[in-house]
């Protein structure tokens, strides 16, 4: 499984995770989750927010998906969330007992990796099932090589 977020290192996680799906005869699940907390206007205004951010993950996902079936040849199963990244990450692992591993990219931010790297790292042991992060400097052949 690899996180869709919209950020560049996304596109690693999921090149890595569809190349490895695909040279292990597995499955690829591709999860886009809508954060909370964005939607708390008035009820019509809440709904139309709510609504173009949906169209807003469906664009982004489908967009991650054509790629990964141009490039590996292979067709994600593609979830879309609304809540917290790494609740939803736990719940798609709890309710999909075919999740085997979460492919994430580390960011080259100066803040740090980034919120889903942290957020898992900081969990240790606690996490469900094996995760992947992949540094910054690694290129999509690199990637290749690896899986």
């Amino acid at each position: 499984m690899a996180v869709i977020d919209g950020t560049p290192e996304c596109q690693r996680a999921v090149h890595y995770a569809g190349r490895r799906a695909k040279n292990s005869n597995g499955g690829l699940v591709l999860l886009y989750v809508i954060p909370e907390g964005d939607f708390q206007q008035w009820l019509g205004v809440e709904e139309i927010m709510r609504a173009e951010a949906r169209e807003e993950a469906e664009a982004v996902v489908a967009k991650a998906a054509q790629v990964v079936r141009e490039t590996i040849g292979i067709e994600p199963e593609v979830v879309i969330r609304e809540g917290g990244a790494a609740e939803q990450i736990n719940l798609v692992i709890e309710e999909d007992r075919d999740v085997a591993i979460l492919v994430l990219a580390a960011g080259s931010a100066k803040e740090g990796p980034g919120p889903l790297v942290s957020s898992v790292a900081g969990r240790g042991a606690a996490f469900p099932i094996p995760v992947t992060i992949l540094p910054d400097t690694l290129t999509n052949e690199e990637i290749d090589a690896l899986c």
